[in-house]
């Protein structure tokens, strides 16, 4: 599922969507807030330049909503269809799940971003 050259290894991962061998960002972790977004300008295995044009990023901005928009809607069947909270309860659970989701939708959105317009090669010489 997760084995190299596959869309949602990359995604997932963060890991460069070309040839997957290293982190497109800094620090690995999401959680360390002031390093959240910050990227390496390129790939040093293939020479991947992650920002394939000014601005490039900003179009993640729809996939970060999207995204918001899915947990949003899966936190309210859990907690409401589910589990049987009240509405407040519920509000409080979808405002509680995208506020801790928050760094990860970040960089899950630029991930996807970047994946849908490169893809996997594995004979890609530098």
């Amino acid at each position: 599922m997760l084995k190299k050259g596959s869309k949602l290894n990359s995604i997932l991962t963060g890991s460069c969507p070309r040839c997957q061998n290293e982190s497109m960002y800094l620090d690995k972790n999401p959680l360390h807030f002031s390093n959240t977004l910050k990227m390496n300008e390129k790939c040093n295995h293939c020479g991947l330049k992650y920002q394939i044009e000014p601005s490039f990023f900003y179009g993640a901005m729809y996939v970060s909503y999207g995204l918001n928009v899915a947990i949003s809607v899966a936190t309210f069947v859990i907690s409401n269809l589910i589990l049987g909270f009240n509405l407040k309860t519920t509000f409080i659970a979808i405002i509680a799940s995208n506020v801790v989701l928050f760094p990860f939708v970040l960089r899950w959105s630029r991930n996807l971003y970047i994946n849908i317009f490169i893809s996997y090669d594995p004979n890609f010489k530098k």
